[in-house]
């Protein structure tokens, strides 16, 4: 069981550092050699492989990888009481709140698809997710009371929460003194493309970033393919690959049902919490993959999705025309589905 701070990193997808034999030769001024820097960072691993990385800045680019990861963890942390989200979160002040041009921008697209979801994706939701034991509180000894998850639900809600852009400068208002936020869903995706953006500073045109189960691409891999990322079979047992994609310039991310769990009154508790019922979601959906422009857009698609289930995710899909690939549960076995947009992601013969 994967726990991180946020305590939703499902690490459902997973590197092919070197590519996958497709039957194309390459020649030998293609290849090049790969440099792989990894580390921890927000309760989980970030990991980045990196082409035609000069051996002076090895160590130099780690440090300065570890030193943005710990900037990203300082801002969004629910697990810090000093962080950024956390002061925002412990002030009872409904005025507006100053935060950074990146907590704005975070909050905003996370809004955007919240609205697109129906609210199934709710950054708002962190009383619920503290409730049933996913984040900084304790695990519950027995099942929450409808009395208890009502009020956690009175206390959430994205038309409680604002983003305002005025004179160059950014806010976050609430109108509910106890709201609380919690960028858990989205905070992997924002530091995986935050360390992409961190490779192109630094004249690295080569690279595979990942931060817990967000990942982002540029460029070829050390093979002078595109890289190449596995999508794991729903088990926390095995690591055996459900299918492979090619995600060059492209985030992707997976949200799950089958690794961050508890058991709990003789049921399995899920980290998913439906934002309406207030409780673990119950559906037959184990994971849902979406690949996007940015890992943040992704990070933030999948845990919607997975709330909603597979019929009303799949609603939704063709709407936003979206990369979606989801496993589902199905008698004793599993059913996949995915999207035409996906399928043009999907290295042939590996479905």
């Amino acid at each position: 069981m994967a726990i991180t701070f946020f305590r939703t990193a499902l690490i459902a997808v997973a590197f092919i550092m070197s590519g996958c034999d497709n039957g194309t030769s390459v020649s030998t001024t293609e290849k090049a050699p790969a440099t792989v820097l990894e580390g921890k960072t927000m309760g989980t691993f970030w990991r980045a492989s990196v082409i035609n990385l000069d051996d002076a800045q090895v160590e130099t680019l780690r440090q300065k990888i570890q030193a943005q990861l710990d900037g990203d963890d300082q801002l969004l942390s629910t697990w810090k009481n000093d962080s950024a989200l956390m002061r925002f979160n412990h002030s009872r002040s409904m005025t507006p709140w100053p935060v950074s041009e990146a907590m704005a921008d975070i909050v905003t697209e996370s809004l955007r698809i919240g609205a697109k979801t129906q609210g199934a994706m709710d950054i708002t939701v962190g009383p619920l997710v503290n409730l049933w034991g996913f984040g900084p509180d304790k695990q519950p000894v027995k099942t929450p009371t409808q009395e208890q998850i009502d009020a956690a639900k009175a206390r959430t809600g994205l038309k409680h929460l604002s983003v305002i852009n005025q004179s160059g400068s950014q806010y976050l208002q609430k109108d509910l003194p106890d709201l609380y936020v919690d960028l858990s869903t989205v905070g992997e995706g924002y530091a995986a493309d935050h360390l992409a953006r961190l490779m192109e500073q630094e004249g690295i045109s080569r690279y595979l970033v990942s931060v817990g189960g967000a990942l982002f691409s540029r460029g070829m891999n050390a093979e002078g393919q595109p890289w190449r990322v596995a999508i794991q079979k729903p088990t926390d047992k095995e690591n055996a690959v459900q299918a492979i994609v090619d995600i060059n310039g492209h985030g992707i991310s997976t949200s799950g049902s089958y690794r961050n769990y508890y058991e709990l009154d003789g049921k399995r508790i899920s980290h998913v919490i439906d934002p309406q019922t207030g409780t673990p979601i119950q559906h037959k959906m184990v994971s849902v993959t979406v690949i996007s422009p940015t890992a943040l857009e992704a990070d933030g698609w999948d845990t919607g999705l997975m709330v909603l289930g597979p019929e009303r995710a799949k609603e939704v899909v063709r709407e936003q025309g979206l990369a979606v690939y989801m496993i589902i549960k199905e008698g004793d076995g599993f059913k996949t589905w995915m999207s035409p947009q996906f399928e043009t992601f999907l290295v042939n013969g590996k479905n």
